[in-house]
Order: C-alpha cells, then sequence, then structure tokens
C-alpha cells in the first residue's frame, strides 16, 4: 500500500511538516509495511517558504524586518534555481530560465501568529516588513517575486510595504505620515509614489485563493478584521475609511478604484490590492499553482490511499485551500481519500470523502492543541486499523 500523506498546518498547533510526520507514525503503527510519500502542503500561509523550498536546492536567507506591530523579527524567505522550478510554473510565472524566483510568505513579518491574541489590533499592525522583504529579494537578483499572503496579522490596504518601498503619504499641511497604519489614515490626504522610481522592482506574484473583494460586506474588513481584533462594531467606518484611501492610492497611480477593488483584492487586508496599484503585483489561484509546484497530480495518481487534513475542516476548505483541493483530485481520481481534522464542520462532504475530527468533543481547545500530535497520530491509527 502506498500512501500519500500531504496535511497543511494545524494552526497554533503544528506545522504542515510535523502534522505529515504525526500522521505517518500513526499509520506506520498499524501498517508498518506500508510505504509513505510526504507531501506538506500550504495555502500561502505560515510553511509556504518551506513547502515549496523542500527538495528544490533552495538558497534560504533570513532578514531582519518589522513585525506586525513593528517589532524586528527574523523572516525566512528563499531563492529557488530556475532549473529546480517546475516546468508549468515557471510557465504560469513567465519566469526567464537563467533567473531565480524569491518564494516569499506574508506570515513570517506580517503574520497573525507573531502577536498573542491579546494584542491583536488592525489599527497599528503593519505590513512594512512585506515591503522590505520584496527590497531584499530584488536585492539579491530574484527574477520574479512569489508572495503568499495567509495569516496575515493586517488590514493596512499593503501601504505598510508600500512605504517601506519608497511612496509617501501626506497630510494636509504636506508633513510625512510615517506609518501608514489604520490608525493614521484620517491624516492621510495625499499619497505620493517615488519619484524618481527605484531600480526596476521584478514582477511580483501574489498567491492566493482567497475571492473576496476589497471593499464592503464581503471584503477585507469587514470579513477577516474581526478574526484579527477588530471590534466587529467598528468594521463599517474602518471599511469607509478603507474606501477613502484605496481611491487616494489609485489616484496616485492613475487608476480607478474599480480598477484595483476587484475579486481577490481583499485577501491580506488588501495588500493584494495595495500591491497591484503601485507594483502592478498579480495574483494567481493558489491551489493550483501549489499543485503543479508539488506535482500532486502525479503523486496523487501514484497513491493507493490519500491522506489530507487542516485544523478545521468546513466548507471553505473546498473553496480552493489545500486540504480541499487535493481531496477533490484525489477523490477525481477514484482514490481512497481521508481527511483528518482538528474540528469538521461539512454537513454534505463529497461522496467517499472520509472524514475524521481528531479532537474528542468533550475535550476543550486549550487541552486539545498542546496535545495535536498524539491526538492525529491517534486518529490516524484508528482509520487505518482493519
Amino acid at each position: 500500500m502506498r500512501v500519500l500523506v500531504a496535511l497543511d498546518k494545524f494552526k497554533e498547533a503544528l506545522s504542515a511538516n510535523e502534522a505529515c510526520q504525526a500522521a505517518r507514525e500513526g499509520l506506520r503503527s498499524v501498517h508498518p509495511a506500508w510505504t509513505f510519500d510526504e507531501c506538506p502542503l500550504t495555502d500561502g500561509g505560515d510553511g509556504f517558504v518551506a513547502a515549496l523550498a523542500k527538495g528544490k536546492a533552495a538558497r534560504l536567507l533570513t532578514t531582519r524586518v518589522p513585525g506586525p506591530l513593528g517589532e524586528p523579527v527574523e523572516a525566512a524567505w528563499a531563492l529557488v534555481p530556475a532549473d529546480q522550478i517546475p516546468a508549468a510554473a515557471r510557465k504560469r510565472l513567465g519566469l526567464a530560465a537563467e533567473m531565480p524566483l524569491a518564494v516569499l510568505e506574508m506570515a513570517a513579518c506580517s503574520g497573525l501568529a507573531l502577536v498573542p491574541r491579546e494584542h491583536r489590533d488592525v489599527w497599528r499592525s503593519t505590513s512594512r516588513g512585506v515591503g522590505e522583504l520584496i527590497s531584499a529579494a530584488a536585492s539579491a537578483g530574484a527574477g520574479a517575486i512569489l508572495l503568499g499572503v495567509g495569516g496575515s496579522a493586517t488590514n493596512d490596504l499593503g501601504l505598510g510595504a508600500l512605504a517601506a518601498l519608497g511612496h509617501r503619504f501626506l497630510d494636509s499641511r504636506e508633513h510625512l505620515v510615517t506609518h501608514p497604519s489604520p490608525s493614521t489614515w484620517s491624516k492621510i490626504v495625499r499619497i505620493v509614489p517615488p519619484d524618481p522610481p527605484p531600480r526596476r522592482l521584478p514582477p511580483v506574484w501574489i498567491a492566493c485563493d482567497v475571492a473576496n473583494p476589497l471593499l464592503g460586506p464581503t471584503g477585507a474588513t469587514q470579513t477577516y478584521g474581526p478574526q484579527k481584533g477588530l471590534a466587529r462594531e467598528q468594521a463599517p467606518a474602518l471599511d469607509t475609511e478603507m474606501r477613502r484611501i484605496a481611491t487616494l492610492l489609485a489616484a496616485a497611480h492613475g487608476l480607478s478604484l474599480e480598477h484595483i477593488d476587484r475579486p481577490g483584492a481583499g485577501a491580506a487586508g488588501g495588500i493584494t490590492a495595495g500591491l497591484a496599484a503601485a507594483l502592478g503585483a498579480r495574483s494567481l489561484p493558489g491551489f493550483d499553482f501549489v499543485a503543479e509546484w508539488l506535482d500532486l497530480e502525479r503523486r496523487v495518481a501514484a497513491a493507493d490511499l490519500v491522506v489530507t487534513g487542516e485544523g478545521r475542516f468546513d466548507t471553505t476548505s473546498l473553496q480552493g485551500k489545500g486540504p480541499g483541493g487535493l481531496a477533490r483530485l484525489a477523490l477525481a481520481s477514484g482514490k481512497r481519500t481521508l481527511v483528518l481534522a482538528g474540528s469538521t464542520d461539512l454537513p454534505n462532504p463529497p461522496p467517499g470523502l472520509e472524514l475524521l475530527a481528531i479532537t474528542p468533543s468533550t475535550m476543550p481547545l486549550a487541552e486539545a492543541l498542546p496535545r495535536t500530535a498524539e491526538l492525529l497520530q491517534r486518529a490516524a491509527a484508528l482509520a487505518a486499523s482493519p
């Protein structure tokens, strides 16, 4: 029996790599003769760099940049040689044959996991570290930059990143607003792009499966702000201010608001919209790209059993997330497909999908989180038992 073990992270408990190891050990404890193909998944958030750099002879680097609340963090990123990039992925990126790809993850510098729950504050959180990573990647000779934006702590339209790349934000007296996070937006009346422009940046691509627009009831602020510490009653007012600032940013680059407020623009607190307006950044479908990069179609075809999972598996998991996308691919290939998740909420699972919550219903989350590896290993063994 050949098993593809491909799990995403269990948020606040296990990395994707650790989750795969725990599931494999549970399966192996019952069937020691089985063969395993481990493939940590990513949705563009925590672990994006590690998953894409694995096995690619990548140059792994760290750069000291501001964290979500301005504190310094060591953010990991990678330069992947062009000859190590799968042909389909290289074609999608339009990457020259000799140029390396810089792989960055927003979670490493502006991630929610970097901020203790009691200190999460979208009014003050900044994406400045992302801009400094983009600058570092350009200085290192990257032919293109691929940015994963999952797991962000910010709702700043990417203005922090743009400040790091030379944009200026001015008040009514033409004074510089140095920290353009939402707490200071009321002061900003004009946005000025770098003049002269900085040396040419390589093309920036954003891996993202979020379809939310920038503004409105399904936009960045009202949908994701409360998950990042925003009081729900404050969301409409901040969304209104986001519209004003986005209009200024669009005008600064000769664009209309409608040009940047498109499906997907609301990802990661609007950084997708901000980088699109200012840098011409383009989005690509996260799971499709990762599937090409990790050669998932071939690996599924070679497996007899596909095991995937994440911290919570629900209806959103089937709307572009890694485990949901893999489950669909495996089921379409006629493979036995098992999903192991910390918790589940999927009233109508696809036919043939085996779905197992690893956490006992009576166990509090605070007790379950530190025991996630144990619970995952136990559930995998149970699923594999005769």
